[in-house]
């Protein structure tokens, strides 16, 4: 049963970042976006390279969490920016906050089923 809610969490994320990554290069190019943006959270990116650069982890990101290669890095590129969804939603724009707290929770369920991958990284003393 574990193990798949782990497989149905990490498909669940890589939908909605393949998704929301398509869907800023839309804007990023001009075109009407598939699903509606925050006009909150565009303003933010007062630089298209912003842009470009978020939208572009989120799509190699939802890639890696759909082939299920490379998860544990997919998760740790994505912390920052689940956490900046979560705030903007939570100060900016509560249109989307239900979905951004549902984001939090797949994600960190995520980073707890991983969790052994970055024991390392949690180490008083590195590794000589």
């Amino acid at each position: 049963m574990t193990k798949l809610l782990v497989h149905i969490t990490r498909f669940f994320l890589a939908v909605i970042f393949l998704t929301a990554g398509l869907n800023g290069y839309f804007v990023i190019f001009g075109l009407e976006p598939f699903i509606a943006t925050s006009p909150e959270a565009m303003a933010l990116f007062e630089f298209e390279y912003l842009l470009i650069v978020e939208k572009s982890l989120e799509i190699i990101c939802g890639v890696f969490l759909l082939i299920n290669v490379f998860v544990p890095l997919a998760l740790a590129i994505l912390s920052p920016i689940v956490a900046n969804i979560f705030l903007l939603h939570l100060f900016l724009d509560r249109s989307l906050l239900l979905l951004a707290v549902i984001l939090v929770i797949a994600h960190s369920y995520l980073l707890f089923c991983y969790r052994k991958n970055f024991k390392s990284i949690l180490e008083k003393k590195p590794l000589r």
